[in-house]
């Protein structure tokens, strides 16, 4: 065909086929799998502004839509659709991707004068990496259970499969613990710039965890230790390290005009690096594994993040020892520890997942951390700063964000960049996936998330979903804001309070 529709991520491939479209109507059965209706009719109700929602006992009609399980779609997640003025069928191997082929069904459907159609076409695609995420920072600012659940839904949107959640930092602890209460009746009270704070119940967290499941969606918990731990040590001061208080913390908190950091108050400001546990003291290391025990209990997925970052306030042996210690504690509850990329200089427990958040061109330094878990063949998930973290500017009048990875970074920046080209020796095999992160220093509600995430989560999803960079003229920029300014009515009709970037013609209904 001429040109792919407005659909992201772009498919493995796309066809026209030579029949009238199919027309959607209130009347439209499906068939097939019973859970995979029940998700159309919520994926396509959202869709349409809730105009199309479908009957749960339609009258008898040949034109119908065919949800159908098959061993034909060798790759988990791969789907078939195929549309036609017959009906519309998506076959799949999984639930994930029937859901997958219903995401890009509703990416299809049009509003006309004729109603709602969906083009004659056929579509055979298969996702480039299993692991394909969002980060979203709850600790600077907190976020309500139903924005969590709402960030799930565009997530899915947009054929993501993890959900990360940064449940503590300096600024905040955000999930309660039965068996260390005092972190949320201590430590949850405080965020960014004097923000109210908050946390989850133990039940919260299970309540997003099963929302998260039902869109395919695992949640990928973190503590991030043994820095970024200021909070801890106002409900355990004796677990907590006083603050490292450097010239350039304090010069930068004068030219925000922030209090620094000080030993039992709470810090509401945007330093980093200062904070650490105190790692001479086994009483830290039984706390942290009551901590990540309990976690791991409440957490049915896989995955255990443990942060690793900015550990700027930790001696580089006590570093070492306490990644090494942590990260096979997490082994030892049946989970894969997942660490920021810093922890590749220790040696961590040999399953632990390195994520990568440098420079699409690394430093040294950080490549070599990187390549250290690859070495230990576990591999790494792509989080480069300067074209995922989308809480960046997009543009220096940008009213939110920072600038620090790079200065701004543009929907063009973060669409052009391939991952199997960031580090040198990390190939597609050696890659897990991709993950796009949202730091909340400047973000404290729904609609600045969805300013900051929309239309670069978009891009995030092509490079993780998509074949190569430059692999064919449709994986491209210029075709890629074609396809995602299509996406705009789309977007407006299911809620989305997507930035309007300059860069892209966006369509109109």
């Amino acid at each position: 065909m001429s040109a792919i529709p407005a659909l992201v991520p772009l498919p493995r491939s796309v066809a026209t086929i030579e029949t009238a479209p199919f027309q959607l109507s209130t009347q439209t059965p499906l068939r097939g799998d019973p859970d995979a209706a029940a998700e159309a009719r919520r994926i396509l109700s959202a869709a349409t502004a809730h105009a199309l929602d479908l009957p749960t006992n339609p009258l008898p009609s040949s034109s119908a839509i065919t949800l159908a399980r098959t061993s034909d779609i060798a790759l988990p997640g791969g789907y078939r659709l195929t549309a036609a003025d017959t009906g519309v069928e998506i076959s799949a191997s999984d639930s994930a991707g029937l859901a997958a082929g219903l995401h890009t069904l509703a990416q299809l459907v049009t509003p006309t004068s004729e109603g709602w159609l969906v083009p004659a076409i056929r579509i055979d695609d298969a996702p480039r990496f299993a692991y394909r995420g969002v980060m979203l920072d709850v600790a600077r600012h907190f976020f309500a259970v139903s924005d969590v659940c709402a960030v799930i839904d565009r997530a899915a949107s947009l054929k993501l499969t993890h959900l990360h959640l940064h449940l503590t930092d300096d600024q905040g602890w955000r999930l309660q613990l039965r068996a260390h209460p005092a972190l949320t009746d201590a430590a949850s009270g405080s965020a960014i710039s004097g923000a109210p704070g908050g946390f989850y119940t133990r039940e919260d967290y299970r309540e997003i965890v099963a929302y998260a499941a039902t869109r395919h969606i695992t949640v990928v918990p973190e503590i991030d230790l043994p820095g970024h731990t200021h909070a801890v040590g106002l409900a355990y001061p004796h677990l907590a390290a006083d603050p490292v208080v450097t010239p350039a913390l304090t010069a930068e908190a004068a030219a925000r005009g922030e209090a620094l950091p000080a030993a039992g108050t709470p810090y509401t400001g945007l330093g980093v690096g200062f904070s650490s546990l105190r790692l001479d003291d086994e009483a830290t290391f039984d706390f942290v594994a009551d901590v990540l025990g309990e976690l791991a209990h409440l957490t049915p997925g896989p995955y255990l993040h443990v942060g690793g970052d900015e550990a700027f306030g930790t001696a580089p042996d006590e570093y070492d020892a306490f990644l090494a210690r942590v990260t096979q504690l997490v082994a030892d509850l049946g989970k894969v520890p997942v660490a920021w990329h810093d922890a590749g200089r220790a040696k961590v427990a040999p399953e632990t997942i390195g994520q990568y958040w440098g420079l699409t061109t690394p430093d040294t330094e950080g490549a070599d951390a990187a390549l250290a878990f690859v070495r230990r063949a576990s591999g790494v998930i792509l989080s480069p700063a300067d074209a995922v973290y989308l809480d960046m500017k997009y543009d220096d009048d940008t009213p939110r964000g920072l600038t620090w990875a790079n200065g701004p970074t543009s929907v063009r920046r973060a669409y052009e960049w391939e991952p199997s080209s960031v580090i040198d020796e990390i190939a597609d095999d050696d890659i897990l996936g991709v993950e796009a992160a949202v730091w909340t220093e400047t973000i404290d509600d729904l609609a600045g998330l969805d300013a900051m995430m929309f239309p670069r989560l978009a891009a995030a999803a092509e490079a993780a979903w998509s074949a190569p960079l430059g692999s064919t003229p449709e994986r491209s920029w210029e075709s890629f804001r074609r396809r995602v300014g299509g996406l705009g009515p789309l977007w407006r009709r299911q809620g989305i309070a997507f930035h309007p970037d300059g860069q892209i013609s966006w369509d109109q209904e």
